[in-house]
Protein backbone atom coordinates (compact mmCIF):
# COMPACT_ATOMS: atom_id res chain seq x y z
CA UNK A 1 0.00 0.00 0.00
CA UNK A 2 0.94 3.61 -1.14
CA UNK A 3 1.52 6.08 1.45
CA UNK A 4 0.21 8.99 0.26
CA UNK A 5 0.60 11.90 2.89
CA UNK A 6 3.73 13.85 2.96
CA UNK A 7 6.36 14.95 0.56
CA UNK A 8 8.18 11.44 -0.56
CA UNK A 9 6.66 8.09 -1.53
CA UNK A 10 6.84 5.20 0.63
CA UNK A 11 5.67 2.98 -1.58
CA UNK A 12 7.67 -0.23 -3.12
CA UNK A 13 6.27 -0.55 -6.31
CA UNK A 14 8.21 0.79 -8.83
CA UNK A 15 7.76 0.57 -12.77
CA UNK A 16 10.71 -1.03 -13.97
CA UNK A 17 9.80 -1.75 -17.65
CA UNK A 18 9.79 2.35 -18.26
CA UNK A 19 12.76 2.65 -16.21
CA UNK A 20 14.35 -0.24 -18.70
CA UNK A 21 13.21 1.68 -22.15
CA UNK A 22 14.50 4.95 -20.44
CA UNK A 23 18.09 3.39 -19.34
CA UNK A 24 18.26 1.69 -22.82
CA UNK A 25 17.33 4.72 -24.99
CA UNK A 26 20.25 6.93 -23.03
CA UNK A 27 22.42 4.10 -23.26
CA UNK A 28 22.39 3.73 -26.89
CA UNK A 29 22.11 7.55 -27.60
CA UNK A 30 25.71 7.72 -25.86
CA UNK A 31 27.00 5.14 -28.11
CA UNK A 32 25.85 6.45 -31.04
CA UNK A 33 26.98 10.19 -30.29
CA UNK A 34 30.38 8.72 -29.57
CA UNK A 35 30.08 7.26 -33.36
CA UNK A 36 28.48 10.24 -34.89
CA UNK A 37 30.95 12.96 -33.48
CA UNK A 38 33.81 11.04 -33.07
CA UNK A 39 35.51 12.68 -36.24
CA UNK A 40 35.00 16.16 -36.15
CA UNK A 41 35.50 16.04 -31.83
CA UNK A 42 39.01 14.72 -32.64
CA UNK A 43 39.38 17.07 -35.92
CA UNK A 44 37.85 20.40 -33.75
CA UNK A 45 38.68 19.47 -30.15
CA UNK A 46 41.67 17.06 -30.45
CA UNK A 47 39.11 14.36 -28.46
CA UNK A 48 37.62 12.03 -29.83
CA UNK A 49 35.22 11.53 -26.78
CA UNK A 50 34.72 15.44 -26.39
CA UNK A 51 30.84 15.14 -26.90
CA UNK A 52 30.03 11.86 -25.78
CA UNK A 53 32.09 12.71 -22.33
CA UNK A 54 30.04 15.93 -21.84
CA UNK A 55 26.51 14.00 -22.43
CA UNK A 56 27.29 11.40 -20.11
CA UNK A 57 27.82 14.11 -17.42
CA UNK A 58 24.76 15.35 -18.17
CA UNK A 59 22.88 11.96 -18.74
CA UNK A 60 23.93 11.01 -15.21
CA UNK A 61 22.98 14.18 -13.37
CA UNK A 62 19.68 13.43 -15.15
CA UNK A 63 19.65 9.85 -13.54
CA UNK A 64 19.93 11.77 -10.38
CA UNK A 65 17.19 14.08 -11.22
CA UNK A 66 14.86 11.39 -12.11
CA UNK A 67 15.71 9.23 -9.45
CA UNK A 68 14.59 12.13 -7.22
CA UNK A 69 11.54 13.43 -9.09
CA UNK A 70 10.34 9.82 -8.84
CA UNK A 71 10.37 10.17 -5.26
CA UNK A 72 8.24 13.16 -4.56
CA UNK A 73 4.53 13.11 -4.19
CA UNK A 74 3.40 14.18 -7.91
CA UNK A 75 0.36 15.73 -6.29
CA UNK A 76 2.47 18.96 -4.58
CA UNK A 77 3.29 20.28 -7.90
CA UNK A 78 -0.65 21.54 -8.65
CA UNK A 79 0.18 23.80 -5.86
CA UNK A 80 3.23 25.28 -7.69
CA UNK A 81 1.57 25.43 -10.67
CA UNK A 82 1.10 29.32 -11.36
CA UNK A 83 4.39 29.75 -9.62
CA UNK A 84 6.04 27.74 -12.36
CA UNK A 85 3.86 28.95 -14.69
CA UNK A 86 5.29 32.88 -13.65
CA UNK A 87 8.86 32.11 -13.58
CA UNK A 88 8.83 30.45 -16.70
CA UNK A 89 7.29 33.27 -18.62
CA UNK A 90 10.24 35.48 -17.31
CA UNK A 91 12.84 33.09 -17.95
CA UNK A 92 11.33 33.56 -21.56
CA UNK A 93 11.27 37.18 -21.63
CA UNK A 94 14.73 37.46 -20.14
CA UNK A 95 15.99 35.70 -23.55
CA UNK A 96 14.97 38.34 -25.19
CA UNK A 97 17.26 41.10 -23.61
CA UNK A 98 19.95 39.02 -22.64
CA UNK A 99 19.76 35.58 -24.18
CA UNK A 100 22.85 34.53 -26.44
CA UNK A 101 22.54 33.88 -29.96
CA UNK A 102 23.82 30.98 -31.52
CA UNK A 103 23.51 30.22 -35.29
CA UNK A 104 21.44 33.08 -35.81
CA UNK A 105 18.66 31.93 -32.66
CA UNK A 106 18.64 33.26 -29.36
CA UNK A 107 17.52 30.58 -27.54
CA UNK A 108 20.12 30.44 -24.60
CA UNK A 109 20.81 31.98 -21.12
CA UNK A 110 23.47 31.30 -18.92
CA UNK A 111 24.09 31.22 -15.34
CA UNK A 112 27.76 31.93 -15.03
CA UNK A 113 29.10 28.88 -17.34
CA UNK A 114 25.92 26.91 -17.01
CA UNK A 115 23.78 27.49 -19.88
CA UNK A 116 20.15 26.01 -20.58
CA UNK A 117 17.31 26.69 -23.30
CA UNK A 118 14.39 27.80 -21.22
CA UNK A 119 12.43 26.73 -24.25
CA UNK A 120 13.23 22.96 -22.97
CA UNK A 121 11.72 23.25 -19.34
CA UNK A 122 8.50 25.57 -20.95
CA UNK A 123 7.49 21.85 -22.33
CA UNK A 124 7.33 20.54 -18.55
CA UNK A 125 5.74 23.43 -17.39
CA UNK A 126 2.85 23.47 -19.80
CA UNK A 127 2.45 19.66 -19.36
CA UNK A 128 2.14 20.78 -14.84
CA UNK A 129 0.23 23.93 -16.17
CA UNK A 130 -2.55 21.50 -18.94
CA UNK A 131 -3.11 18.67 -16.30
CA UNK A 132 -3.99 21.48 -13.67
CA UNK A 133 -6.41 23.03 -15.48
CA UNK A 134 -7.89 20.38 -17.06
CA UNK A 135 -8.29 18.81 -13.45
CA UNK A 136 -9.49 21.94 -12.17
CA UNK A 137 -11.63 23.45 -14.73
CA UNK A 138 -13.46 20.44 -16.50
CA UNK A 139 -16.63 21.98 -16.37
CA UNK A 140 -15.34 24.92 -18.46
CA UNK A 141 -14.40 22.63 -21.21
CA UNK A 142 -18.08 22.53 -21.79
CA UNK A 143 -18.50 26.62 -23.14
CA UNK A 144 -16.08 27.76 -26.13
CA UNK A 145 -15.34 30.78 -23.49
CA UNK A 146 -14.00 28.47 -20.84
CA UNK A 147 -12.49 26.59 -23.13
CA UNK A 148 -11.00 30.25 -24.59
CA UNK A 149 -9.64 30.69 -20.36
CA UNK A 150 -7.94 27.24 -19.99
CA UNK A 151 -6.19 27.59 -23.24
CA UNK A 152 -5.03 31.40 -23.08
CA UNK A 153 -2.29 30.52 -20.42
CA UNK A 154 -0.96 27.93 -22.79
CA UNK A 155 -1.22 30.04 -25.55
CA UNK A 156 1.16 32.73 -24.12
CA UNK A 157 3.87 30.45 -23.20
CA UNK A 158 3.57 29.38 -26.98
CA UNK A 159 3.20 32.62 -29.07
CA UNK A 160 6.31 34.01 -26.90
CA UNK A 161 8.07 30.63 -27.91
CA UNK A 162 7.41 31.00 -31.90
CA UNK A 163 8.50 34.02 -32.05
CA UNK A 164 11.97 32.89 -31.73
CA UNK A 165 12.00 28.91 -31.87
CA UNK A 166 9.21 27.59 -33.92
CA UNK A 167 9.87 23.72 -33.44
CA UNK A 168 9.69 23.96 -29.95
CA UNK A 169 6.73 25.86 -30.17
CA UNK A 170 4.46 23.50 -31.92
CA UNK A 171 6.00 20.48 -30.04
CA UNK A 172 4.26 22.61 -26.53
CA UNK A 173 1.02 23.55 -28.89
CA UNK A 174 0.92 19.69 -29.34
CA UNK A 175 1.52 18.97 -25.76
CA UNK A 176 -1.32 21.16 -24.71
CA UNK A 177 -3.22 19.87 -27.58
CA UNK A 178 -3.57 16.59 -26.33
CA UNK A 179 -4.08 17.18 -23.26
CA UNK A 180 -6.80 18.92 -23.82
CA UNK A 181 -8.34 16.47 -26.87
CA UNK A 182 -8.03 13.54 -23.99
CA UNK A 183 -10.73 15.84 -21.63
CA UNK A 184 -12.81 18.04 -24.20
CA UNK A 185 -16.62 17.05 -24.31
CA UNK A 186 -16.81 19.22 -27.28
CA UNK A 187 -15.19 17.63 -30.31
CA UNK A 188 -16.10 20.71 -32.35
CA UNK A 189 -13.62 23.17 -30.48
CA UNK A 190 -11.14 20.60 -31.71
CA UNK A 191 -11.27 21.73 -35.25
CA UNK A 192 -11.85 25.64 -34.15
CA UNK A 193 -8.47 25.51 -32.56
CA UNK A 194 -7.02 23.52 -35.87
CA UNK A 195 -8.18 26.14 -38.32
CA UNK A 196 -6.87 28.86 -35.73
CA UNK A 197 -3.07 27.12 -35.63
CA UNK A 198 -3.25 26.49 -40.20
CA UNK A 199 -3.98 30.24 -40.18
CA UNK A 200 -1.45 30.71 -37.81
CA UNK A 201 1.61 28.82 -38.99
CA UNK A 202 1.98 31.19 -42.26
CA UNK A 203 2.59 34.14 -40.23
CA UNK A 204 5.01 32.66 -37.97
CA UNK A 205 6.88 31.66 -40.75
CA UNK A 206 7.21 35.02 -42.20
CA UNK A 207 8.64 36.30 -39.17
CA UNK A 208 11.75 35.12 -39.71
CA UNK A 209 13.47 35.06 -43.31
CA UNK A 210 15.40 31.73 -42.36
CA UNK A 211 11.74 29.43 -41.93
CA UNK A 212 11.18 30.54 -45.50
CA UNK A 213 14.58 29.24 -46.85
CA UNK A 214 14.10 26.03 -44.89
CA UNK A 215 10.87 25.39 -46.81
CA UNK A 216 12.49 26.15 -50.33
CA UNK A 217 15.19 23.86 -49.06
CA UNK A 218 12.67 20.99 -48.32
CA UNK A 219 10.72 21.92 -51.56
CA UNK A 220 14.02 21.33 -53.25
CA UNK A 221 17.13 20.35 -51.39
CA UNK A 222 19.43 19.68 -54.24
CA UNK A 223 18.81 23.04 -55.57
CA UNK A 224 19.09 25.31 -52.36
CA UNK A 225 22.43 26.16 -50.65
CA UNK A 226 20.05 25.73 -46.85
CA UNK A 227 19.08 21.84 -48.49
CA UNK A 228 22.67 21.03 -47.86
CA UNK A 229 22.15 19.15 -44.67
CA UNK A 230 18.91 17.86 -45.43
CA UNK A 231 20.60 16.11 -48.93
CA UNK A 232 23.60 14.73 -46.87
CA UNK A 233 21.03 13.26 -44.46
CA UNK A 234 19.26 11.33 -47.35
CA UNK A 235 22.60 10.07 -48.46
CA UNK A 236 23.89 8.63 -45.70
CA UNK A 237 20.11 6.87 -45.15
CA UNK A 238 20.08 5.49 -49.10
CA UNK A 239 23.71 4.06 -48.35
CA UNK A 240 22.94 2.27 -45.14
CA UNK A 241 20.30 -0.23 -46.95
CA UNK A 242 19.00 -2.67 -45.03
CA UNK A 243 21.63 -3.49 -42.81
CA UNK A 244 23.40 -0.66 -42.53
CA UNK A 245 27.27 -0.45 -43.23
CA UNK A 246 27.84 -1.56 -39.74
CA UNK A 247 28.35 0.17 -36.65
CA UNK A 248 31.15 3.02 -36.27
CA UNK A 249 31.41 3.01 -40.51
CA UNK A 250 29.24 6.14 -41.36
CA UNK A 251 30.75 7.98 -44.34
CA UNK A 252 28.31 10.46 -43.98
CA UNK A 253 29.81 11.55 -40.44
CA UNK A 254 33.11 12.47 -41.70
CA UNK A 255 32.54 15.92 -41.77
CA UNK A 256 29.34 15.78 -44.66
CA UNK A 257 26.80 16.15 -42.56
CA UNK A 258 27.11 19.25 -40.04
CA UNK A 259 27.08 18.59 -36.40
CA UNK A 260 25.62 14.77 -37.10
CA UNK A 261 25.75 14.48 -33.11
CA UNK A 262 22.48 16.96 -33.15
CA UNK A 263 19.26 16.73 -34.99
CA UNK A 264 20.76 14.72 -37.94
CA UNK A 265 21.77 11.97 -35.63
CA UNK A 266 18.67 9.61 -36.79
CA UNK A 267 20.52 9.26 -40.21
CA UNK A 268 23.68 8.20 -38.78
CA UNK A 269 21.85 5.05 -37.13
CA UNK A 270 19.98 4.29 -40.50
CA UNK A 271 23.32 4.41 -41.93
CA UNK A 272 25.17 2.30 -39.67
CA UNK A 273 22.45 0.25 -38.50
CA UNK A 274 20.33 0.00 -41.64
CA UNK A 275 16.45 -0.18 -41.98
CA UNK A 276 16.44 -3.01 -39.03
CA UNK A 277 17.96 -0.73 -36.62
CA UNK A 278 15.84 2.17 -37.50
CA UNK A 279 12.96 0.22 -36.68
CA UNK A 280 14.24 -1.44 -33.60
CA UNK A 281 14.71 2.17 -32.16
CA UNK A 282 11.27 2.89 -33.58
CA UNK A 283 9.63 -0.44 -31.50
CA UNK A 284 11.83 1.03 -28.81
CA UNK A 285 10.11 4.01 -28.02
CA UNK A 286 6.52 2.77 -29.39
CA UNK A 287 7.26 0.32 -26.22
CA UNK A 288 7.97 3.38 -23.96
CA UNK A 289 4.73 5.01 -25.01
CA UNK A 290 3.06 1.78 -24.46
CA UNK A 291 4.18 1.39 -21.09
CA UNK A 292 3.51 4.88 -19.91
CA UNK A 293 0.07 4.48 -21.46
CA UNK A 294 -0.75 1.99 -19.01
CA UNK A 295 0.42 4.36 -16.09
CA UNK A 296 -2.01 6.68 -17.19
CA UNK A 297 -4.09 4.52 -17.06
CA UNK A 298 -3.57 3.06 -14.00
CA UNK A 299 -3.00 6.86 -12.49
CA UNK A 300 -4.71 7.61 -8.78
CA UNK A 301 -6.50 10.47 -10.20
CA UNK A 302 -6.95 12.77 -13.01
CA UNK A 303 -3.84 15.13 -12.36
CA UNK A 304 -1.27 12.27 -12.28
CA UNK A 305 -3.24 10.71 -15.60
CA UNK A 306 -2.87 13.95 -17.56
CA UNK A 307 0.83 14.53 -16.86
CA UNK A 308 1.35 10.98 -18.35
CA UNK A 309 -0.70 11.73 -21.17
CA UNK A 310 1.53 15.23 -21.68
CA UNK A 311 4.92 13.10 -21.55
CA UNK A 312 3.96 10.93 -23.61
CA UNK A 313 2.50 13.63 -25.99
CA UNK A 314 6.17 15.39 -25.59
CA UNK A 315 8.07 12.30 -26.53
CA UNK A 316 5.73 10.94 -29.39
CA UNK A 317 6.23 14.10 -31.38
CA UNK A 318 9.35 14.99 -30.71
CA UNK A 319 9.71 11.64 -32.10
CA UNK A 320 7.96 11.69 -35.32
CA UNK A 321 9.32 15.33 -36.71
CA UNK A 322 12.46 14.58 -35.65
CA UNK A 323 12.44 11.13 -38.18
CA UNK A 324 10.04 13.26 -40.46
CA UNK A 325 12.80 15.78 -40.85
CA UNK A 326 15.57 13.28 -41.35
CA UNK A 327 13.19 11.97 -43.73
CA UNK A 328 12.80 15.46 -45.44
CA UNK A 329 8.59 14.02 -45.22
CA UNK A 330 8.48 17.77 -43.53
CA UNK A 331 10.58 21.04 -43.58
CA UNK A 332 13.71 21.01 -41.26
CA UNK A 333 12.83 22.96 -37.59
CA UNK A 334 16.10 21.92 -35.50
CA UNK A 335 14.22 19.24 -33.29
CA UNK A 336 16.52 16.64 -31.61
CA UNK A 337 15.61 13.01 -31.06
CA UNK A 338 14.60 12.08 -27.19
CA UNK A 339 17.25 10.94 -25.55
CA UNK A 340 19.64 9.89 -28.50
CA UNK A 341 20.48 13.68 -29.88
CA UNK A 342 23.87 15.63 -28.50
CA UNK A 343 22.10 18.38 -25.91
CA UNK A 344 22.73 18.64 -22.23
CA UNK A 345 19.22 20.73 -21.38
CA UNK A 346 17.19 18.70 -23.31
CA UNK A 347 18.30 15.03 -21.71
CA UNK A 348 18.43 16.82 -18.74
CA UNK A 349 14.42 17.82 -18.26
CA UNK A 350 13.57 14.40 -20.32
CA UNK A 351 14.62 12.52 -17.37
CA UNK A 352 13.00 14.97 -14.82
CA UNK A 353 9.52 14.04 -17.01
CA UNK A 354 10.73 10.29 -16.76
CA UNK A 355 11.15 10.81 -12.86
CA UNK A 356 7.74 12.42 -12.80
CA UNK A 357 6.08 9.96 -14.92
CA UNK A 358 7.90 6.95 -12.66
CA UNK A 359 6.40 8.67 -9.45
CA UNK A 360 2.92 8.68 -11.15
CA UNK A 361 3.73 4.75 -11.66
CA UNK A 362 4.99 4.48 -7.72
CA UNK A 363 1.96 5.49 -6.62
CA UNK A 364 -0.51 2.68 -8.42
CA UNK A 365 -1.23 -0.53 -6.56
CA UNK A 366 0.51 -3.30 -8.15
CA UNK A 367 -2.66 -5.22 -9.12
CA UNK A 368 -4.35 -2.79 -11.26
CA UNK A 369 -1.16 -2.09 -12.92
CA UNK A 370 -0.94 -5.79 -13.57
CA UNK A 371 -4.71 -5.85 -14.68
CA UNK A 372 -4.16 -2.96 -16.52
CA UNK A 373 -1.12 -4.44 -18.56
CA UNK A 374 -2.92 -7.86 -19.11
Amino acid sequence: MTKKKGLFIKGTYFDYPSLFFVVFLVCFGLMMIYSASSFVANRDWGNSSHYVIRQFIFACIGFIMMFIFSKIRYQVYRNLTWIMYVAQLVLLFLVFFIGKTTNGSTRWLYIGPIGFQPSEIAKMVIVFYMAHACTTRVKALETIKGTAEVLAPAALFIIIIAIENLSTAIICAAIAGCIWFVVTPKMRYVFVILIAGAVAMPILVMLQSYRSDRITAWLHPEDAKNGYQTLQGLYAIGSGGFFGRGLGQSIQKLGFIPEAQNDMIFSIICEELGIIGAVGLIIVFLMLIWRFKFIAEGAPDRYGSLIVVGVISHVGVQVLINMCVVTNLIPNTGVTLPFISYGGTSLVFLLIEMGVVLSVSRQIEPIGMMENAA
